[in-house]
């Protein structure tokens, strides 16, 4: 999804403005979203990004596997 980042960003501020947010709260939002733009579009970022979201999980799960399978 090349547009993905363009999505998410009108989503968010979108909810922003439907919660009743205030402009700062907006103008920022909107910053951030810009900023994750540049990031996401940075293939080491996005790919880092990519790695670190089901890291922690399968991790996890490894060592839990790894401790009840262990032979005595």
């Amino acid at each position: 999804m090349p547009d993905f980042t363009q999505k998410y960003a009108a989503h968010r501020i979108e909810r922003l403005k439907a919660s009743g947010a205030s402009a700062q709260a907006i103008e920022r939002g909107v910053r951030d979203m810009q900023r994750f733009d540049e990031l996401y579009r940075n293939p080491f970022i996005n790919v880092a990004m990519t790695f670190l979201e089901p890291f922690p999980i399968g991790l996890g799960i490894t060592l839990i596997s790894a401790a009840v399978l262990r032979k005595k």
